[in-house]
This record gives structure tokens, C-alpha cells and sequence, in this order.
């Protein structure tokens, strides 16, 4: 049994490379598994042993030990599609959404997620339009990569770096000799 081992997430490789790699086809639940078993239609299995934290995203290239490409296809699944013309109230849902860490989709004029009938009785009283569709889910990682993060995981560095750059940008750095007040009346004592 090969052992998948690495994700080329967003390097773009030459069309050529892909004509022979496999595709892995996963709904969102085991594309966010790090560790699991995959069969293919003709019974060929395969272990996906990634780095811990990772999602696999459509389109995402899979590399085996032997040096082998597995495509991932996001399959279409069952989800909840929440949409709205009044864009304050899609983003009221968004909020709602966000409150409760729960994996969305966003577009412009439309937020998608797993089908729950408690959420999406919520949504409606929210007053936003929400039907059920079938099609690949790909929600957002999160601010700062995916899911629950501790900082050990392949994309910290760079996700702290993009979050540094852009308080930088709206907190710049002085040069001057004053005492900064932490806005709080009590003594340091302790």
C-alpha cells in the first residue's frame, strides 16, 4: 500500500505532471482528516498520512513515497445555501455563524455550510433565504490557518507574518522616550 505523505498546496504544477495522478474524491469531512485510509474504485488503497491541522482543498496535489500525484476533487455534497438581497442581513448571518465556529463558505451574495436544521431554523428566523444544495463545500480556513491553531503547524509563520504586516501597517512603529499608560487605575504591587 502507497502512503501519501505530502500536499503541494498552491504550487502549480505543469498539466503534463497530472495526467496519470489519481484522484482522491472527498467530501469536506475526510478532507479535513489528516489520517485516514482511501479505496479507489478498482479496489488500489492508498494511507493519507499528512501533517496534523491541514485541509485538503479541490484542486490540491497529493504526493506519495514512491514520488506518485494524486489529484483532490472536492465531491458535491449536501450543504445549506444561506442568501439574502438585503446584504446587512447576510452578514447579521455570517456574524451569527462565526459566534458559533462554525466552517462556512463565503461569496459575495451567498454563505455556505454542512446541513443543520437547528441553523438553518435559526438563519430563517435571521430573515435570510436558505435552501439545499448539492455541491462541493470549500469553507474558509480561518485568520490565522485552519482550525485550532497552537503555532506548531505549517502555515503559522506565515499566517502570524500576513496578521504582523497588517497591524503594523495600522499601529507604526516610534522612536520616543515617554511611559505608555495601560489604562487601568491600581497599583503594580503584586
Amino acid at each position: 500500500m502507497q502512503v501519501i505523505t505530502k500536499n503541494l498546496k498552491n504550487i502549480k504544477l505543469a498539466k503534463g505532471l497530472l495526467l496519470n495522478a489519481r484522484q482522491v474524491n472527498l467530501p469536506y469531512l475526510e478532507r479535513s482528516k489528516s489520517r485516514q485510509g482511501y479505496t479507489f474504485e478498482d479496489g488500489e488503497q492508498v494511507l493519507i498520512n499528512l501533517p496534523r491541522g491541514g485541509i485538503m482543498r479541490g484542486g490540491d496535489v497529493l504526493v506519495d513515497e514512491a514520488g506518485k500525484f494524486y489529484l483532490v476533487c472536492a465531491m458535491p455534497e449536501q450543504i445549506l445555501r444561506v442568501t439574502s438581497n438585503n446584504q446587512l442581513s447576510l452578514m447579521r448571518a455570517a456574524y451569527h455563524l462565526g459566534n458559533r465556529h462554525i466552517p462556512i463558505e463565503l461569496g459575495l451574495n451567498y454563505l455556505h455550510l454542512e446541513t443543520d436544521p437547528v441553523l438553518a431554523d435559526m438563519l430563517k428566523q435571521l430573515g435570510v433565504d436558505v435552501s439545499t444544495e448539492s455541491m462541493p463545500f470549500e469553507p474558509e480556513h480561518g485568520a490565522y490557518g485552519g482550525g485550532h491553531k497552537h503555532g506548531h503547524d505549517e502555515t503559522f509563520a506565515e499566517d502570524y507574518a500576513v496578521a504582523q504586516s497588517v497591524f503594523d501597517s495600522r499601529h507604526p512603529q516610534h522612536d520616543h522616550d515617554h511611559d505608555h499608560d495601560h489604562c487601568h487605575n491600581h497599583d503594580h504591587s503584586h
